[in-house]
Protein backbone atom coordinates (compact mmCIF):
# COMPACT_ATOMS: atom_id res chain seq x y z
CA UNK A 1 0.00 0.00 0.00
CA UNK A 2 1.67 3.11 -1.30
CA UNK A 3 -0.09 6.43 0.32
CA UNK A 4 -1.04 9.17 -1.93
CA UNK A 5 1.57 11.92 -3.02
CA UNK A 6 -0.57 14.86 -1.46
CA UNK A 7 -2.51 15.10 1.56
CA UNK A 8 -5.22 18.02 0.98
CA UNK A 9 -8.94 16.80 -0.08
CA UNK A 10 -9.55 20.45 -1.60
CA UNK A 11 -8.64 24.05 -1.15
CA UNK A 12 -11.84 26.08 0.32
CA UNK A 13 -11.45 30.06 -0.45
CA UNK A 14 -7.69 29.25 -0.35
CA UNK A 15 -7.50 27.42 2.57
CA UNK A 16 -6.06 23.60 1.77
CA UNK A 17 -8.77 21.40 3.71
CA UNK A 18 -6.80 18.27 4.86
CA UNK A 19 -7.78 14.46 4.12
CA UNK A 20 -7.17 13.71 7.62
CA UNK A 21 -10.12 16.18 8.73
CA UNK A 22 -12.76 15.00 6.06
CA UNK A 23 -11.89 11.60 7.69
CA UNK A 24 -12.32 12.52 10.93
CA UNK A 25 -15.61 14.71 10.19
CA UNK A 26 -17.01 11.46 8.23
CA UNK A 27 -16.18 9.16 11.60
CA UNK A 28 -18.33 11.81 13.73
CA UNK A 29 -21.37 11.94 11.12
CA UNK A 30 -21.46 7.98 10.91
CA UNK A 31 -20.86 7.66 14.83
CA UNK A 32 -24.04 9.91 15.12
CA UNK A 33 -25.95 8.19 12.83
CA UNK A 34 -25.33 5.16 14.32
CA UNK A 35 -26.09 6.10 17.71
CA UNK A 36 -29.20 7.85 16.48
CA UNK A 37 -30.34 4.54 14.91
CA UNK A 38 -29.32 2.46 18.29
CA UNK A 39 -31.79 4.91 20.34
CA UNK A 40 -34.51 4.12 17.89
CA UNK A 41 -34.03 0.73 18.59
CA UNK A 42 -33.97 1.47 22.25
CA UNK A 43 -36.84 3.91 22.17
CA UNK A 44 -34.23 6.69 23.42
CA UNK A 45 -34.90 10.52 23.04
CA UNK A 46 -33.04 10.78 19.67
CA UNK A 47 -32.78 14.81 20.41
CA UNK A 48 -30.34 13.83 23.50
CA UNK A 49 -28.05 12.13 21.49
CA UNK A 50 -28.17 14.54 18.68
CA UNK A 51 -27.56 17.07 21.33
CA UNK A 52 -24.84 15.54 22.67
CA UNK A 53 -22.53 15.28 19.97
CA UNK A 54 -22.80 19.55 19.28
CA UNK A 55 -21.01 19.19 23.35
CA UNK A 56 -18.74 16.29 22.69
CA UNK A 57 -17.07 17.59 19.29
CA UNK A 58 -15.22 20.62 19.88
CA UNK A 59 -14.44 18.97 23.58
CA UNK A 60 -13.23 15.70 22.61
CA UNK A 61 -10.97 17.82 19.44
CA UNK A 62 -9.76 19.95 22.25
CA UNK A 63 -8.94 16.83 24.93
CA UNK A 64 -7.05 14.49 22.15
CA UNK A 65 -4.78 17.38 21.14
CA UNK A 66 -4.00 18.28 25.58
CA UNK A 67 -3.40 14.68 25.58
CA UNK A 68 -0.85 14.87 22.55
CA UNK A 69 0.70 18.16 23.94
CA UNK A 70 1.52 17.05 27.44
CA UNK A 71 3.26 13.39 26.22
CA UNK A 72 5.32 15.48 23.76
CA UNK A 73 6.02 18.65 25.80
CA UNK A 74 9.35 18.12 25.22
CA UNK A 75 8.87 19.32 21.50
CA UNK A 76 5.60 21.98 22.46
CA UNK A 77 7.32 23.78 25.26
CA UNK A 78 9.93 25.23 22.41
CA UNK A 79 6.98 27.10 20.45
CA UNK A 80 3.94 27.13 22.66
CA UNK A 81 2.27 28.94 19.61
CA UNK A 82 2.69 25.46 17.97
CA UNK A 83 0.45 24.19 20.31
CA UNK A 84 -2.66 25.42 18.49
CA UNK A 85 -1.71 24.46 14.90
CA UNK A 86 -3.18 21.31 14.88
CA UNK A 87 -3.06 21.06 11.10
CA UNK A 88 0.52 19.89 11.05
CA UNK A 89 -1.24 17.10 12.95
CA UNK A 90 -0.85 15.58 17.18
CA UNK A 91 -4.24 14.61 17.71
CA UNK A 92 -4.76 11.41 20.10
CA UNK A 93 -7.76 9.05 19.87
CA UNK A 94 -7.51 8.66 23.60
CA UNK A 95 -7.30 12.05 25.17
CA UNK A 96 -10.69 12.39 22.63
CA UNK A 97 -12.31 9.79 24.41
CA UNK A 98 -11.65 10.58 27.84
CA UNK A 99 -12.82 14.36 27.11
CA UNK A 100 -15.71 12.63 25.02
CA UNK A 101 -16.84 10.42 28.25
CA UNK A 102 -16.12 13.06 30.68
CA UNK A 103 -18.66 15.57 28.87
CA UNK A 104 -21.64 12.72 28.12
CA UNK A 105 -21.30 11.94 31.59
CA UNK A 106 -21.79 15.37 32.56
CA UNK A 107 -24.67 16.39 30.15
CA UNK A 108 -25.96 12.83 31.56
CA UNK A 109 -26.21 14.46 34.97
CA UNK A 110 -27.51 17.54 33.79
CA UNK A 111 -30.48 16.46 32.06
CA UNK A 112 -31.44 13.23 34.30
CA UNK A 113 -30.44 10.45 31.78
CA UNK A 114 -28.96 6.90 32.39
CA UNK A 115 -24.91 7.57 31.46
CA UNK A 116 -24.81 3.87 30.47
CA UNK A 117 -27.49 3.87 28.28
CA UNK A 118 -26.18 6.83 26.99
CA UNK A 119 -22.69 5.20 26.45
CA UNK A 120 -23.76 1.75 24.90
CA UNK A 121 -25.87 3.66 22.15
CA UNK A 122 -22.89 5.66 21.36
CA UNK A 123 -19.77 2.92 21.23
CA UNK A 124 -20.62 1.19 17.94
CA UNK A 125 -20.88 4.19 16.67
CA UNK A 126 -17.38 5.28 17.92
CA UNK A 127 -15.58 2.30 17.35
CA UNK A 128 -17.25 2.62 13.80
CA UNK A 129 -15.65 6.10 13.35
CA UNK A 130 -12.38 5.13 14.70
CA UNK A 131 -12.13 2.77 11.61
CA UNK A 132 -13.13 5.35 9.25
CA UNK A 133 -10.98 8.23 11.16
CA UNK A 134 -7.23 5.56 11.14
CA UNK A 135 -7.62 6.08 7.21
CA UNK A 136 -6.42 9.63 7.68
CA UNK A 137 -3.02 8.19 9.12
CA UNK A 138 -2.45 6.61 6.26
CA UNK A 139 -2.92 9.06 3.99
CA UNK A 140 -0.85 11.42 6.47
CA UNK A 141 2.42 8.65 6.33
CA UNK A 142 1.69 8.57 10.05
CA UNK A 143 1.44 5.62 12.99
CA UNK A 144 2.57 2.76 10.90
CA UNK A 145 4.72 -0.06 12.49
CA UNK A 146 8.11 -1.50 12.25
CA UNK A 147 10.30 -2.79 9.14
CA UNK A 148 8.35 -5.59 7.64
CA UNK A 149 8.27 -8.27 4.30
CA UNK A 150 4.87 -8.73 5.92
CA UNK A 151 2.60 -9.24 2.29
CA UNK A 152 0.08 -6.29 3.79
CA UNK A 153 2.21 -3.47 4.71
CA UNK A 154 2.47 0.39 3.91
CA UNK A 155 5.37 1.51 1.52
CA UNK A 156 7.28 4.66 2.05
CA UNK A 157 10.33 6.07 0.94
CA UNK A 158 11.08 2.96 -0.12
CA UNK A 159 10.53 0.97 2.72
CA UNK A 160 7.45 -1.11 3.71
CA UNK A 161 6.30 -1.13 7.51
CA UNK A 162 3.40 -2.43 9.21
CA UNK A 163 0.27 -0.92 8.13
CA UNK A 164 -0.81 -0.67 12.11
CA UNK A 165 -3.44 1.92 10.59
CA UNK A 166 -4.76 -0.88 9.06
CA UNK A 167 -4.98 -3.03 11.58
CA UNK A 168 -6.65 -0.78 14.12
CA UNK A 169 -8.87 0.57 11.31
CA UNK A 170 -10.11 -3.39 10.14
CA UNK A 171 -10.14 -4.21 14.13
CA UNK A 172 -12.58 -1.45 14.70
CA UNK A 173 -14.37 -2.51 12.15
CA UNK A 174 -15.54 -5.56 13.77
CA UNK A 175 -15.61 -4.19 17.44
CA UNK A 176 -18.22 -2.08 15.92
CA UNK A 177 -19.94 -5.05 13.98
CA UNK A 178 -20.14 -6.62 17.22
CA UNK A 179 -20.98 -4.25 19.17
CA UNK A 180 -23.99 -3.53 17.06
CA UNK A 181 -25.20 -7.16 17.47
CA UNK A 182 -24.90 -7.34 20.89
CA UNK A 183 -26.80 -3.84 21.64
CA UNK A 184 -29.59 -6.09 19.68
CA UNK A 185 -29.50 -9.56 20.40
CA UNK A 186 -28.09 -10.35 23.83
CA UNK A 187 -27.64 -6.72 25.94
CA UNK A 188 -29.77 -6.91 29.25
CA UNK A 189 -28.44 -4.26 31.53
CA UNK A 190 -27.26 -0.91 30.26
CA UNK A 191 -23.79 -0.63 30.40
CA UNK A 192 -22.80 -3.73 28.74
CA UNK A 193 -21.97 -2.60 25.41
CA UNK A 194 -19.76 0.09 26.87
CA UNK A 195 -17.65 -1.99 29.14
CA UNK A 196 -17.67 -4.70 25.90
CA UNK A 197 -15.82 -1.47 24.08
CA UNK A 198 -13.26 -0.87 26.76
CA UNK A 199 -12.44 -4.32 27.05
CA UNK A 200 -12.24 -5.02 22.96
CA UNK A 201 -10.41 -1.54 22.10
CA UNK A 202 -8.23 -1.72 25.20
CA UNK A 203 -6.91 -5.53 23.73
CA UNK A 204 -6.60 -4.09 20.20
CA UNK A 205 -4.70 -0.77 20.93
CA UNK A 206 -2.54 -2.49 23.60
CA UNK A 207 -1.51 -5.18 20.92
CA UNK A 208 -0.71 -2.60 17.91
CA UNK A 209 0.48 -0.11 19.96
CA UNK A 210 3.56 -2.70 20.53
CA UNK A 211 4.29 -2.44 16.46
CA UNK A 212 3.87 1.02 16.16
CA UNK A 213 7.13 3.71 15.92
CA UNK A 214 5.68 6.79 17.11
CA UNK A 215 4.52 5.97 20.25
CA UNK A 216 4.43 8.51 23.28
CA UNK A 217 6.23 7.62 26.28
CA UNK A 218 5.90 8.01 30.12
CA UNK A 219 9.28 6.94 31.09
CA UNK A 220 10.17 3.48 29.75
CA UNK A 221 6.54 2.79 28.94
CA UNK A 222 4.32 3.35 26.05
CA UNK A 223 1.31 5.56 27.43
CA UNK A 224 -1.20 3.76 25.13
CA UNK A 225 -0.49 0.43 26.76
CA UNK A 226 -0.87 1.59 29.99
CA UNK A 227 -4.14 3.50 29.17
CA UNK A 228 -4.97 0.34 26.99
CA UNK A 229 -4.46 -2.29 30.49
CA UNK A 230 -6.69 0.52 32.35
CA UNK A 231 -9.27 -0.03 29.83
CA UNK A 232 -9.82 -3.55 30.08
CA UNK A 233 -9.69 -3.82 33.76
CA UNK A 234 -12.24 -0.90 33.95
CA UNK A 235 -14.49 -2.48 31.08
CA UNK A 236 -13.93 -5.88 32.94
CA UNK A 237 -15.17 -4.43 36.57
CA UNK A 238 -17.91 -2.72 34.47
CA UNK A 239 -19.35 -5.67 32.71
CA UNK A 240 -18.90 -7.56 36.03
CA UNK A 241 -21.28 -5.15 38.03
CA UNK A 242 -23.58 -4.36 35.57
CA UNK A 243 -24.79 -7.73 34.70
CA UNK A 244 -25.37 -8.18 38.37
CA UNK A 245 -27.23 -4.94 38.44
CA UNK A 246 -25.49 -3.56 40.50
CA UNK A 247 -24.45 -0.03 38.89
CA UNK A 248 -27.16 1.89 37.65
Amino acid sequence: MTPPVSETAFSLFGIDIMWYGVLIAIGFIAGVAVASKNAKFENFPEDYVQDLIIWILPFSIIGARLYYVIFSWDYYSKDLTKILDIREGGLAIYGGIIAGVLVGYLYCRKKKISFLQMADLYMPGLALGQSIGRWGNFINKEAYGAPTDFPISVLIEGQRYHATFLYESLGNLMIFAFLFIYLRKWKKNHGEVLSLYLILYGTLRFFVEGLRMDSLYFGSFRVSQLLSALLIITGAFIYYKVRKKEVK
